[in-house]
């Protein structure tokens, strides 16, 4: 049988997904041929001004030259050798380095091949070390799709006709200043942590394993808590004999303008999840824990194949020096700036209700000024408009993420190399985009 070929067209890449692949999310609808630091490439020669990163993952900026180079010198060694199985360099030598990036005493990593994998870990590995099953996570929460990693996401949107495996998961209020109900638009507190302990109280048998939650909730719509909210969540978790988790699957790796989020907020993880942007693009994933906490899995307690490919850990090392060796600094400098003009965006557009992030994460939501949002808090989350200026900024050639519970919130999460330019040139297609669809 003669194989079929197809023109090098982006209907032609389109159509095969729609005759091969099973049904997935496309909403942004960009066919990449080539990408290279904040610009991705069409079929057709149309080039794109990329601030999305491909959710969050190329903060070193698309094809980094050291990243690229790393893996191709572990490719020449060897590919595959099991990294439970059989010891090798790129895998120890990064894993050593991750005990001296991250916060506290965090000093042993499991690696596996996604963010979902390293929340499914974290949880086996919490409940080893507890000896307890129960799991709180946040309402708006995500932490992934597979059925374990499912139960802890705060969003029947990813459920509909899903039933997730663990059974003793419970949800307490997302920190959601700009529409919670307790605090009408203001800084989320101790007091709004406080909610933990009544869904401990209320909704479990106070047999608690893990407190499971993103130092800024990504999915949920860029919501950044306070440092009191997110220091009382780990003092209430730890009064009930549980593990703080926090994934930083979306965070990590400089998107908050520090290496993990978790430092802005003085808080120390005794779980620490981790993937999108720890090797650049190539998959990779991985859970951190003190010794103590690491060493309650006893050996075969868990394993992946595919885990630690030591092609992926030789990249990982490679984006962390690229990483500390300047762009993590300029993403800070960079997102200051970007935070201040998208608040002006705030006050220029009725249709703006709300800005917020840190670093390159942040968020702009877009709201129907004439209407009363839920439980008659802020105004009315429009996701519609936030479709159509998506599509527009496409169409202008500007990529950024459309996110949120209610689907209405821009994600700004750019390549942690994007220049002051290219930054500006997304925030003013942006405003003329709110101002094509609102006139």
């Amino acid at each position: 049988m003669q194989k079929e070929t197809y023109p090098d067209t982006n209907d032609a890449v389109e159509s095969r997904y729609d005759d091969y692949l099973m049904p997935i999310w496309k909403s942004l609808d960009v066919p990449v041929k080539r990408s290279s630091g904040c610009t991705l490439e069409d079929f057709e020669g149309n080039e794109y001004l990329d601030c999305f990163s491909g959710i969050s993952v190329t903060n070193a900026g698309h094809g980094n030259e050291a990243v690229v180079e790393a893996a191709k010198d572990q490719l020449d060694e060897f590919v595959h050798g099991c990294s439970y199985v059989h010891p090798n360099e790129p895998v120890a030598a990064f894993a050593e380095r991750l005990a001296e990036v991250t916060p506290g005493d965090l000093q042993k990593t499991f690696f596996c091949n996604s963010g979902t994998e390293a929340v499914e870990g974290a949880i086996k590995l919490a409940r080893k070390h507890t000896g307890s099953t129960e799991v709180v996570a946040l309402e708006m929460g995500f932490h992934g799709r597979t059925l374990g990693s499912l139960a802890l996401t705060g969003n029947t949107a990813y459920k509909d006709g899903m039933a997730p495996t663990i059974n003793d998961v419970s949800h307490f209020a997302a920190p959601y200043g700009y529409r919670c109900p307790r605090c009408d638009g203001d800084e989320c507190g101790a007091a709004c942590a406080n909610d933990l302990e009544h869904v401990i109280k209320s909704h479990t048998a106070d047999d608690l394993a893990a407190v499971v939650v993103e130092p800024v909730m990504g999915e949920g719509g860029i919501v950044v808590p306070s440092n009191e909210w997110f220091q009382r969540v780990k003092e209430i978790a730890h009064d009930h004999g549980a593990l703080l988790v926090v994934d930083e699957v979306q965070t990590g790796y400089g998107r908050t303008g520090s290496l993990w989020a978790s430092d802005h907020f003085e808080v120390t993880p005794d779980i620490l999840t981790q993937a999108k942007g720890i090797a650049n693009g190539l998959p990779l994933g991985a859970f951190t824990a003190s010794a103590d906490v690491a060493d309650s899995f006893g050996s075969g307690d868990h394993l992946s194949t595919f885990g630690g490919n030591p092609v992926a850990c030789a990249a990982a090392l490679a984006n962390v020096d690229e990483l500390q060796d300047g762009i993590v600094d300029d993403a800070a400098e960079q997102g200051a700036w970007l935070g201040d003009r998208l608040a002006d965006l705030e006050d220029e557009y009725d249709v703006v209700g709300d800005t917020r992030g840190l670093g390159l994460m942040y968020g702009v939501e877009l709201v129907d000024p004439d209407e009363d949002g839920p439980m008659g808090v802020a105004a009315a989350p429009d996701a519609d408009l936030a479709k159509h200026v998506s599509q527009r900024l496409r169409d202008e050639g500007v990529v950024i993420g459309v996110g949120g519970f209610y689907k209405n919130v821009m994600r700004f999460q750019p390549p942690l190399t994007i220049t002051r330019e290219q930054l500006e040139r997304a925030v003013d297609e942006l405003a003329a985009a709110i101002d094509a669809e609102t006139d």
